[in-house]
Formats: C-alpha cells, structure tokens, sequence
C-alpha cells in the first residue's frame, strides 16, 4: 500500500517569482532551457528493438549516479506530449533522483525525440507494450533493487493505463504521475477552449512535426491529413484512430482513458495533478472515488499549473520533492 500524505511530510506548495498564476507555471516548462550533461554523474544511451515486427527501436539515455545508494531502484522517466529525454521537467527530475543515489532511465516512447529516427510507427496512449517490452530488455545491474516509474502528463496517463492492465503483475515497486489526463474525452474538450489557444496549437504544431520528421513510414495520403488536421482532435480521429484500429478519436479516448484502468491497479502509485492546470482538467480527479482503490495516493495542490510547480523552497519544482518523499516512504524505507 502507498504511504500516507500526511507521512509524507509536504510542504504546502507556494509559487516563487516570477512563476505566478497557472499560466507562467506551464509557460516556464515550456519557455525555459537545461543542459542534458548529467555531470557528475555517467550516461550511455540504450536501444529497445521492439518485438512487433516493424522493426521499430526505442531509444533512452540511462544514467548513473556518481554515487549510487543500495536500495535504490531505478527509477523510469516518462516524458508527455511531443516530449523527449531532454524535456526540461525530465532533465529536472532526473538531476534530483541522480543525487539521491537513484539510477535513471530517460526513456523515449515510439516516434518520440531521439527515436524517432528508429521508428516508422508513432505513439498514443494504448501502446502499452512498448512499455512492456521495455521492462524485460533493461539491464540486471541497474534493475536488481527493483524498478519505479514516473510518468509526466500523457506519459502518466499510459504509465495509469499499464498500471491497470498489469494489476499484480506489474514488476514496478511504485509509481508516480504528474499532471495526467485521466479523461481524454473531457480533456481534449478541455484544451478546445479560446483561453487554451496558445497551448493547444503548440501541441498540435509538435504532434505534426513528430509525425512527418524523418523515420516515420507515412503515405502520401496520411502526410495529407497530419498537414491539414485543425486539432488535436481531427488529428487522432482522421490519422492516430485509423491506423491503429480505433473507430474515431472518441473510441480511442473512451477505449484508453486512465480512469477505466486505476481501479484494477495494484502498485503504490502517487497521482499529483494542480487544481489550476489549464491543461487538465480537475473535476474528473476530483470525481474519482480514491476510496476505493487503497493503492492510489491523490495529492491535488491548489495550484501549481502544467508540470510547473515551481515553487518558494528553492529552485527545484515542488513535484520532485513530492516524488521524493513518496519514493523514500514507498520503497526504501
């Protein structure tokens, strides 16, 4: 079972300058640059040939620390939407569990950053295999104090989706997800509104670069429709749904949305998300009946926007804190 978040210890979230309001936090995720040297501590880029007969292959960067702590599992970084391993909140995170001790896998979903040079395929919220796939090829000696997932908004929504399916069975020792949308169908509602127009056609505009880039296996008539789609939602419906066996956008979003997998979870699993995410909306997590699924540990802060949580107790976000305190209660206490 999860800890309890009063045994976590968290300071109340509180925004710092100038990251105030919903908007400058996700703005600042967005807007903002990392380096990807992890020194001191070592990387070394792994490969995951995928076994669907594409001939597809999933790259990651793992990292070592320079000074690694037994007991320490590895720990898997799930990037979101048009992300990579280079992701600003993924660079951050994985500098602060590095420190900890903890060795990290950066890891690239299908079509995404670095792989997409080695995928002809793309990735959606289903492709729970590749996941799969990914656990059973990683390497013993960075495996053998178990493994923890952190899934970052549409990377925790396939990490909640896995976690489901597996119950169980699931390898993991704990989990942890940022910002996810849980209700694809009210979300992708939720992104349509005027206010979102900025985030909504960033989204888009990197969805379609993903896709057309140089790797992907796509015909002239898709290339037609990634080009001309008007939404995120006219893309998956008219391009992601036909190609991958879903009827339209709304049977994909009904058919993947975490909310119909947490109930069957079974691994200690921290779900944070802001109240005023302009992203995601609340309401289906405040709807969700937590109760009944002792293994889920909600933990809403008032604010704190898109992945940003960038907050007055120093210059790292407040989520890394978070998934700290959770990490050392859940699995190395």
């Amino acid at each position: 079972m999860p800890p309890s978040i009063d045994s976590l210890d968290l300071p109340p979230f509180k925004p710092r300058f100038p990251w105030w309001g919903p908007d400058l936090q996700t703005l600042s995720v967005l807007i903002q640059s990392s380096a990807s040297d992890m020194s001191p501590h070592k990387s070394e880029r792994v490969c995951f040939p995928m076994a669907d007969r594409t001939g597809d292959i999933l790259l990651g960067m793992l990292d070592r620390p320079a000074e690694r702590i037994a007991g320490r599992p590895l720990a898997i970084l799930v990037h979101g939407l048009t992300g990579c391993e280079d992701s600003v909140y993924i660079l951050s995170a994985a500098r602060h569990l590095l420190d900890l001790g903890y060795p990290v896998l950066r890891f690239n979903v299908r079509g995404a950053g670095p792989s997409r040079a080695y995928c002809g395929e793309h990735y959606h919220v289903g492709r729970t295999a590749d996941f799969r796939r990914v656990l059973w090829q990683l390497p013993e000696d960075v495996t053998e104090d178990g493994i923890v997932a952190i899934g970052y908004s549409l990377g925790g929504a396939m990490l909640l989706k896995y976690l489901g399916e597996e119950g169980s069975f699931s390898p993991l020792r704990a989990a942890v997800t940022i910002c996810s949308p849980i209700d694809l169908v009210r979300t992708a509602k939720h992104m349509m509104r005027p206010r979102n127009w900025f985030y909504h056609n960033y989204i888009l505009n990197g969805m379609k670069a993903e896709a057309l880039a140089e790797g992907a296996r796509i015909s002239d008539a898709e290339r037609a429709i990634v080009r001309s789609a008007r939404s995120v939602t006219d893309y998956d419906d008219r391009f992601i749904s036909p190609r991958y066996g879903f009827r339209d956008a709304k049977d994909y979003y009904t058919l993947c949305a975490p909310l119909n997998f947490m109930p069957e979870i079974r691994v200690p699993t921290l779900v944070l998300a802001a109240c005023d995410d302009p992203w995601i909306p609340i309401e289906h997590y405040r709807e969700f009946k937590w109760s009944d699924n002792p293994w889920l540990l909600p933990v809403m802060p008032s604010t704190g926007g898109h992945v940003g949580f960038h907050g007055d107790a120093g210059n790292r976000p407040w989520c890394n804190l978070a998934l700290e305190r959770f990490l050392e209660r859940a699995v190395t206490s």
